[in-house]
């Protein structure tokens, strides 16, 4: 069982998050893709939510993590996407342009609970990344993967 604890709770709330950048903009490849995995997975370490599946689209992201008990899911997406951005526009100055008001994400989300299908949306996101290669035919491979640092094979 993946059954957590905090100091007098014992906890499994595991959420599948979708959100995208603003306007849906196809930004999320190349070098931002890895720098945005980076982001994200250290700004997850922080607050002490663990990834247990992530996959960067080209136009949205995909994450399923385990968030305690103690921090809301709207907390965690507001700290998450404002947090984020503003990295990213530090990082990636020429982002500046396209987005004026300062803001790299879309203003809402798609959050699901996890419960027995945990597996199911592990392996939907995993494949989801097959499908928009093959709609979009890119043929675009990452030596390692941002949200994990894991070594991908060819």
């Amino acid at each position: 069982m993946d059954i957590m604890s905090l100091a007098h709770t014992s906890w499994r709330c595991n959420y599948h998050i979708v959100f995208a950048p603003k306007y849906r903009r196809r930004l999320i490849y190349g070098e931002l893709r890895t720098d945005i995995g980076k982001i994200l997975r250290n700004l997850c370490e922080r607050k002490g939510i663990e990834i247990v599946e992530a996959n960067a689209c080209v136009d949205h992201i995909h994450m399923l993590v385990k968030i305690p008990p103690k921090l809301s899911v709207s907390a965690f997406m507001g700290y998450l996407k404002g947090k984020s951005s503003l990295i990213i526009f530090e990082r990636h100055a020429q982002l500046k342009y396209k987005y004026g008001n300062r803001k790299f994400w879309c203003k809402g989300y798609f959050v699901d609970t996890v419960g027995r299908n945990k597996k199911a949306i592990q392996e939907y996101i995993q494949q989801q990344m097959q499908e928009d290669m093959v709609e979009d035919q890119l043929t675009l491979f990452e030596e390692y993967d941002p949200f994990t640092g894991k070594k991908n094979k060819k």
